[in-house]
């Protein structure tokens, strides 16, 4: 009897989708370009086929190559990111490359939340590329061959967790142009670049709260028809209660999450992650969240309250040693428009007024731009730069030199006029003053600035105004009040005296800018801010020489000379390495992770965030930080002093600073035992500091 042909397992064969795989598989091998190249060997299991692939057919010299550890999961299995959540491991690969090859971390595309009962995972379902970037090295040469070989391991998960591991080899041709990957391994890892954190555009800010945590998000492009909803996933293990999801709330410009936080969380802990967010048409975004620290309280005051705390803050500024050498100058100007004409008192006033509120502005505006530009810069972020510190001290002592007489400011636009110049000089003391002031904060300034750089760009500005408006009150009186300007003195030899006894303030200013200098720097700026000096001193000399001559050009010109040399030595002055602010015997230096494993034993902490060029951080530690009776306060209560020097730019203070809201110093908080952070006021007494202690164990109630 005659078969027919093919018989009936033969038919069931080519009809099985066994055979289309291994059909597919031989196409494959020989098409060109099809991708074969870029694809290991696999490992496979029940649960998981699991390959090493390249995003290229062929690798170039000098180039990159992106190797990836390629997981297609059964349904119902998983694995997990590199915060895998309350259970699970993330996947690990460990590459051997040819000599002079080299290899970065993981980029790990954006996970999804895992949840199994009452565990929480953050991890990949269905097929992920988990990508790695290798450089290869200029020795390899076309036509030669680029053979990686990787060792990995992963776990996958459903109801059970099994351990998986797999060896794995590529070996690409080296070509003289690169020559990218085609076919299904192409579109792999074009699904795991969609999924690629993209960087976070919009301000960010974590408030803390006896509820939890909230992460505060402002900016365009956010509003209830834009987040259909919105997830966290932190970089670090157990900051975050997992299986409390996050709460989501928007609004035009504002996005809030509510957290929940976890058992590895301490008070002062900076915390980053990914934010998830799916718009209205279930599109998936993931974004990268820099390091945040939680704010204590509240959020940020409504904008009259900080409008009222930076008026009040500007007022009292007056009283702060740093303002003390622009009283001088003042006090100057005052003595001179003593007997005057009012519209000229008022006039003077006024000018002084807007040289402070166009100071206050180019202030905030300096800040909003640096915000923007991504970097971390706060109140008096001037006095953090040696070179700016020299400049100062040099322009203290000109200004003393002109009130002592050596030589007098013709030009009506310079800043130094203190005892002349008309209206250009008042505008320019006002300036001058704001620039002396920055390195001190008064009461209701800290609250009134960290809510001003929290708040969007005008109402930002409305409150450094409101700042500079405190500021000059007291001599803006004088506009506004006749009968004070009817009280000044007449004129008579008392004003020229007065005049030479106000230049003493300068000299001792620019003595302790230059004090600042040395510590900043290490002492090796030192020799290049005095000689600057030296070299302003003789510009002076040489000017008031000048003048006394009839105008004398060859001692004009010499001056010239020499003051152009002293701005040729500031570049040198940041030559040396920072000092730091000597710290006390029973401090340690701040740090964050110090603060965080203080914090995780339940220590009692006192920080005291400080800075060289802050007067009232110096009268501070006199007064209240230095004496017996605090000193006894620490050591009953075993209170550990941390210290941190702001003198210099220092990321993690200024990180800190901004977990508070706060923008300056001084600042001090004490950490009680299990509890939260209490602020002190920026102005300490020996009694403040003891009710602040008395709750640490051992303390004198």
């Amino acid at each position: 009897m005659r078969r027919t042909f093919p018989p009936r397992r033969l038919r069931a064969f080519f009809s099985a989708p066994r055979f289309f795989r291994l059909a597919a598989l031989a196409l494959t091998a020989l098409l060109p370009g099809a991708g074969l190249a870029a694809e290991s060997a696999p490992a496979v299991s029940p649960r998981a086929t699991v390959t090493l692939v390249a995003d290229a057919d062929a690798v170039a010299p000098g180039g990159s190559v992106r190797l990836g550890l390629r997981q297609r999961l059964t349904p119902h299995w998983h694995t997990y990111w590199k915060n895998p959540g309350d259970a699970g491991e993330p996947s690990e690969i460990r590459l051997a490359l040819p000599e002079g090859a080299s290899a970065g971390g993981i980029a790990w595309p954006g996970p999804e939340r895992i949840v199994s009962g009452p565990a929480v995972s953050f991890g990949y379902r269905d097929e992920i590329v988990l990508p790695v970037t290798v450089r290869v090295p200029d020795t390899a040469r076309p036509g030669g061959r680029f053979a990686v070989s990787a060792e990995a391991r992963w776990l996958v998960c459903a109801e059970e967790c099994i351990p998986e591991e797999g060896r794995f080899g590529l070996d690409l041709p080296v070509a003289a142009a690169p020559r990218p990957a085609g076919g299904d391994v192409a579109a792999a890892f074009a699904a795991a670049d969609a999924r690629m954190p993209q960087p976070l555009p919009w301000r960010a800010e974590l408030r803390a709260g006896d509820g939890g945590l909230a992460l505060a998000l402002a900016g365009a492009g956010l509003s209830a028809e834009s987040v259909r909803s919105a997830d966290f996933f932190p970089d670090s293990w157990g900051v975050l209660d997992y299986a409390a999801p996050p709460r989501a709330a928007a609004s035009a410009g504002r996005l809030s999450l509510a957290l929940s936080r976890g058992p590895a969380y301490a008070p002062g802990q900076a915390v980053s992650g990914l934010l998830v967010l799916t718009d209205g048409g279930g599109g998936v975004r993931w974004f990268s969240v820099a390091p945040l620290t939680a704010v204590p309280g509240a959020p940020p005051p409504p904008l009259w309250r900080a409008v009222l705390f930076a008026l009040l803050g500007g007022l009292i500024l007056n009283l702060m040693p740093c303002v003390f050498p622009v009283l001088a100058m003042k006090a100057a100007a005052v003595a001179r428009l003593s007997g005057g004409e009012l519209r000229e008192v008022r006039l003077s006033a006024a000018f002084y007024t807007l040289g402070i509120l166009s100071a206050f502005a180019a202030l905030a505006g300096v800040l909003l731009a640096l915000r923007a530009g991504g970097a971390a810069v706060g109140w008096g972020f001037q006095f953090q730069s040696p070179p700016f510190i020299a400049a100062m001290a040099w322009l203290m002592l000109a200004v003393g030199l002109n009130l002592s007489g050596v030589f007098e400011v013709r030009m009506p636009g310079f800043a130094g006029t203190a005892a002349g110049g008309g209206h250009a000089g008042s505008f320019f003391t006002g300036l001058l003053a704001v620039v002396v002031a920055t390195p001190c904060t008064a009461p209701f300034m800290g609250v009134a600035l960290g809510a001003a750089l929290a708040l969007p760009p005008l109402a930002c500005l409305a409150v450094f105004l409101a700042l500079g408006l405190g500021l000059a009150a007291p001599y803006a009186a004088l506009a506004l009040l006749p009968a004070l300007s009817r009280r000044l003195p007449r004129p008579g030899p008392w004003m020229l005296r007065l005049r030479e006894a106000l230049a003493f303030p300068m000299y001792a200013s620019a003595a302790w800018l230059v004090w600042v200098l040395a510590r900043q720097t290490g002492g090796e700026g030192l020799p290049f801010g005095l000689a600057g000096a030296l070299l302003v001193a003789l510009a002076a000399w040489l000017l008031g020489l000048a003048q006394r001559s009839g105008g004398s050009r060859r001692a004009a010109l010499a001056a010239t000379l020499a003051l152009a040399a002293a701005l040729a030595l500031l570049p040198r002055v940041d030559a040396g390495a920072p000092q730091g602010a000597a710290a006390a015997a029973e401090s340690e230096p701040f740090s964050a992770a110090r603060l965080a494993d203080l914090r995780a034993r339940d220590a009692p902490v006192f920080v005291n965030m400080t800075a060289d060029w802050c007067l009232s951080c110096l009268v501070n530690e006199r007064v209240a930080l230095s004496t017996g009776a605090v000193r006894a306060a620490f050591k009953t209560g075993g209170i550990v002093y941390l210290k941190g020097d702001w003198t210099r730019r220092d990321p993690a203070i200024t990180a800190f600073l901004r977990g508070f809201g706060r923008d300056g110093v001084p600042f001090y908080a004490f950490y009680p035992p299990g509890g939260d952070p209490r602020v002190l006021p920026p102005l300490l007494t020996e009694t403040a500091m003891l009710d602040a202690l008395a709750g640490a164990p051992g303390s004198p109630n």
